[in-house]
């Protein structure tokens, strides 16, 4: 039999050999990679030269690449005064806040300028110069993780660069605000007009701006997006409370505390329960970074809040 041959016959055995079977009831619920309450604070770009400094917890989510959560990458860029730093993410959405600072970024569909407080995303680009006039740091969140487990790259734009300034921001902020004080959420969703059904960031983000007024506490709510929470002002002894159940008043059961600092951010787990508090004089901003674009257009959200 010749060389060729021998190859044909033997693929069909070299398939087989790779197909598995598991049992039902055990194997229904599989022991998936904990997702824990993690905190990166302020002082990772506090000072230093121009770098990407990436949260990633590949280890943990036992990832072969990088990742914050299982769809998404964050992380922090800073860049001094009159230097650039380039992100080249193979990504088809990306989200960057300007925590501080002044600069713009070029790619090759433009260039935005950007100060303090905007907010961007940019769809699947192959890359982007980020230039500061001030020294700068950016939040960045984009969904690379998801297409690397997919094993794909962007074949097309799903959407154009937006810019969410944050003139336009407290604009819209005051509006919801002058509703009442009596909600208990005092926020705007940041949404795309190429994703009228999900009215998210982009089709994969989702993005709310959140005020949580002095001396309010935000009653306990959860969904099946993760959510990577930036802080972008806050007073003393304002937190959040994150647990994974609740009791028959609807207190969190066993919380987790993760602490509001102007420019950290920490991550909320799919499904657990979280409270916002603010015990201080000063009303507090934190701006959510979800999953919830993708989950969205599943119909997974599930969001629910404690009444």
């Amino acid at each position: 039999m010749s060389a060729v041959a021998e190859t044909v016959f033997d693929q069909p055995q070299l398939w087989e050999a790779q197909a598995e079977f598991k049992e039902y009831m055990s194997a229904v619920n599989p022991a998936m990679p904990k997702i824990d309450v993690v905190a990166f604070p302020n002082t990772m770009h506090a000072d230093g030269a121009t770098r990407l400094m990436p949260f990633d917890l590949s280890e943990s989510l036992q990832t072969g690449y990088a990742a914050t959560t299982p769809n998404l990458y964050a992380g922090y860029l800073r860049i001094s005064a009159q230097e650039q730093l380039q992100t080249d993410f193979v990504a088809a959405s990306q989200m960057f806040f300007v925590i501080s600072g002044s600069g713009s970024t070029t790619m090759d569909s433009g260039i935005i300028a950007w100060n303090t407080g905007d907010l961007f995303t940019l769809p699947a680009i192959k890359s982007a110069l980020h230039e500061a006039t001030t020294d700068s740091v950016l939040f960045w969140v984009n969904d690379a993780p998801l297409l690397r487990y997919l094993g794909v790259t962007p074949s097309e734009q799903r959407f154009q660069p937006v810019l969410y300034t944050q003139q336009r921001i407290t604009e819209e902020l005051n509006k919801v605000r002058a509703m009442g004080e009596n909600r208990n959420r005092v926020g705007v969703l940041l949404s795309n007009p190429h994703f009228p059904t999900t009215m998210t960031l982009t089709h994969t983000l989702w993005s709310l701006y959140n005020i949580l007024p002095k001396g309010v506490m935000q009653k306990p709510h959860r969904h099946n997006s993760i959510a990577i929470d930036h802080c972008v002002s806050a007073g003393p002894d304002t937190y959040t409370l994150i647990g994974k159940d609740i009791d028959a008043d609807g207190n969190i059961i066993d919380p987790i505390k993760a602490m509001w600092t102007p420019g950290s951010t920490f991550i909320t787990p799919p499904g657990w329960w979280h409270s916002h508090h603010n015990h201080s004089e000063q009303d507090a901003i934190v701006l959510p970074i979800q999953d919830a674009g993708l989950v969205m257009n599943m119909q997974l959200l599930d969001f629910q809040l404690v009444k």
